[in-house]
């Protein structure tokens, strides 16, 4: 190990020396790297399976364009549209059909207490939706009827492998039956533990107070050959009033995960969470730099008497700063993967560690110690090695 690095420093590696000589400092520094690793990694997670879950039910509309009122920031807020917004977007040239879609919220208890948050679409089951009901859209026709998101968190199992054979479930909502005939899948979020899908008739039933003639969103697919982002600026053009605008769905996805992201709070603890790993690694680091140059400064200054020039001696703290960004990345990753797959069971969302991550946290990482470093020989650097002896 000295010899391989000597070849590759052209001198001896004092850095590394120095750190393991002490290697009871050594191991703290390396643990603290490692655990500011493992903060960060994990509120990068969380901000990742955050702005992953927004994009999932996006992905399983069959539409190129939504139209939502002004104030909607994501897919399942904002005041409903009239219903006329959608004859209005078919009389585009480019459109090749519209379908208007409902959304709510439901609280779905059982009868040993837990409860799961579900985020409910009505839907006209004549008109193409959503991709994984394809197939079965007629089903909806029938009263109560509705399909269940199969991510859906904390549903005992039976119920899916009742589904899966066939077998009808009929539940209570509200006061109000609903029989589930199969299920989907689009996954949970950090707002809602899944989805429940079923006709316009049957949610306005289940929600008296909302009207058909009143959808929260306007899903509108183009015509082969047209371009979306063309075609929503004629869309938001023929729209009368400033009750109602087109977006391209790759435009919705990315306001709804800026949204997420900077205005609600979870996006913001999150992004805080990081800057806090972030901290605590440079002070831990900062401070066994700061502690080994304090050591060593008689040694410095004798080589500074000697000839030897600032940068000598910033190389050597900035040795052992690429060292224990090295090996404190190693423990805080490993920890990091064992964590997310935790995390994805319990939780049923995708906590996943992209390579992209894992090198630009390395690189943060390397970045954080080369910082402390060098705020670490300052005091070098102001040393007089006359006032030393």
């Amino acid at each position: 190990m000295i010899v391989l690095a000597t070849r590759l420093l052209g001198r001896l590696p004092i850095g590394w020396l120095q750190l393991a000589h002490r290697r009871g400092r050594f191991l703290a520094a390396i643990l603290g790297v490692g655990f500011a690793n493992l903060l960060v990694f994990m509120q990068l997670g969380f901000m990742g399976a955050l702005t992953g879950t927004v994009g999932l039910p996006y992905a399983a509309l069959e539409a190129d364009i939504l139209i939502q009122a002004p104030d909607a920031n994501t897919l399942t807020d904002g005041s409903s549209l009239p219903r006329q917004r959608m004859l209005d977007a078919l009389a585009v040239s480019g459109v090749a059909t519209a379908a208007p879609v409902l959304m709510g919220k439901l609280e779905w208890r059982s009868a040993d207490g837990s409860a799961r948050s579900l985020d409910v679409m009505g839907v006209d089951p004549r008109l193409p939706t959503l991709h994984p009901l394809d197939n079965r859209r007629e089903t909806l026709t029938l009263p109560g009827a509705a399909f269940i998101d199969r991510a859906t968190r904390n549903v005992p199992l039976e119920v899916f492998a009742a589904l899966d054979v066939g077998t009808t479930q009929r539940f209570e909502f509200q006061g109000r039956s609903l029989t589930l005939y199969g299920s989907f899948t689009i996954g949970g979020s950090f707002s809602g533990d899944g989805w429940l899908v079923m006709s316009d008739q049957s949610f306005v039933r289940l929600f008296p107070n909302r009207s058909l003639r009143a959808p929260n969103i306007i899903l509108v697919r183009a015509a082969p050959g047209q371009d979306v982002q063309a075609l929503a600026v004629r869309i938001n053009v023929a729209l009368p009033g400033a009750d109602a605008i087109a977006r391209p769905i790759a435009t919705a996805i990315a306001r709804d995960r800026a949204f997420q992201t900077t205005q609600r709070p979870v996006g913001i603890i999150f992004g805080i969470g990081v800057l806090m790993g972030a901290l605590v690694g440079l002070i831990v680091v900062y401070q066994v730099l700061s502690s080994d140059v304090a050591d060593h400064l008689r040694e410095y200054a004798t080589m500074k008497a000697m000839g030897y020039r600032q940068g000598f001696f910033l190389g050597i703290i900035m040795e052992q700063a690429v060292v224990l960004a090295s090996l404190g990345f190693i423990p805080g990753s490993i920890l990091a993967y064992g964590l997310y797959a935790l995390l994805t069971v319990a939780t049923g969302i995708d906590v996943l560690m992209p390579p992209e991550r894992l090198l630009s946290v390395f690189a943060g990482t390397v970045t954080m110690c080369v910082a402390s470093g060098a705020l670490a020989t300052r005091r070098l650097a102001r040393a007089d090695p006359a006032e030393l002896f």
